[in-house]
């Protein structure tokens, strides 16, 4: 578990996140598509200067979200992740 926030869920298979899970988490996806569906259609179509605008603030989404998932990001197998996990004492409890 991070120790940081947690902003988005994991995904259930493969690496990486998944949709938001809190509304901090929805700022920044929103933020995000704002940003690139507006220097798509609001700038002139230039590649290199779409390119210089979207490249650096995908980096700055990839690290927050990264940052911010729930548990980490990590290779999961969706249902068969939970046997990997360690045992629990059953005495424990």
């Amino acid at each position: 578990m991070t120790d940081g926030p947690e902003w988005f869920a994991p995904k259930k298979y493969g690496y990486g996140a998944g949709l938001p899970i809190s509304w901090q988490g929805w700022l920044v996806t929103s933020a995000f598509l704002a940003l690139v569906f507006g220097v798509v259609f609001l700038l002139p179509p230039n590649p290199l200067l779409i390119l210089s605008v979207i490249t650096p603030a995908a980096v700055i989404m990839t690290l927050i979200t990264a940052k911010t998932t729930k548990g980490g990001w990590r290779w999961r197998w969706g249902d068969q992740d939970k046997d990997l996990s360690p045992p629990t004492d059953p005495a424990a409890d």
